[in-house]
């Protein structure tokens, strides 16, 4: 399984049979959408029209089976959702023994039920940009402590070639406040349990 991020909040995780594609909204950003034919298109925001050429477009909470690989949306409160509101979607992605965390613009503390629905993440891939738009580092931080993955990502943040709604804040300063080392810095993250430690690392993923 391949993990690989193009800009924004945008991954695609790849095997050998599916090719999955999260928050693909480059064109809205001045990029190129990076979506091709057969793609599964998930989104973690409300997402109106489906995408063309899509084999699926989801943006909700629910049981997804896609040639052997399991994906499961749960429903949680957006960055900026009012308390009752529940507008974004999780989404956790397994295939064999690989167990992977896609988070979007979420508000930044899970409950208990949440986190126990979770359950254990191996590569958790997670907003930084913050500016209230979306998780800042210290909100981020505080998710990956409470979820214990093995390693974390660091997404959607200051980028010149992407022309955000909100202005990011840099992966350089996500990193300060983060005050730890990346374990590797790589354009496509191939995941191996064997490789990992007993303490979460993190990874930066370059854009593909």
């Amino acid at each position: 399984m391949d993990i690989q991020f193009y800009g924004a909040n945008c991954i695609v995780i790849s095997t050998k049979h599916v090719r999955l594609v999260f928050d693909d909204n480059l064109a809205d950003l001045g990029a190129k959408s990076i979506t091709k034919d057969g793609d599964v298109c998930l989104f973690t925001m409300p997402h109106a029209e489906q995408v063309k050429g899509a084999k699926m477009t989801v943006d909700m909470a629910g049981e997804y089976e896609i040639n052997g690989v399991n994906v499961r949306g749960i429903q949680t409160r957006a960055h900026m959702d009012t308390e009752q509101e529940r507008n974004a979607t999780i989404y956790k992605v397994t295939a064999g023994d690989v167990r992977i965390l896609v988070i979007g613009h979420i508000y930044p503390k899970l409950s208990e039920s949440k986190l126990e629905d979770i359950g254990l993440v191996d590569v958790m891939l997670i907003p930084v940009g913050g500016t209230g738009y979306t998780l800042d580092p210290t909100g981020a931080l505080r998710l990956v402590k409470e979820v214990e993955p093995k390693i974390f990502v660091p997404t959607h943040y200051a980028d010149k070639t992407l022309h955000y709604e909100v202005p990011q804040q840099s992966l350089e300063d996500a990193l300060k406040a983060f005050g730890m080392e990346p374990k590797e810095t790589t354009t496509k993250l191939q995941f191996k349990p064997a490789d990992t430690s007993d303490t979460t690392q993190l990874v930066i993923l370059e854009k593909a």
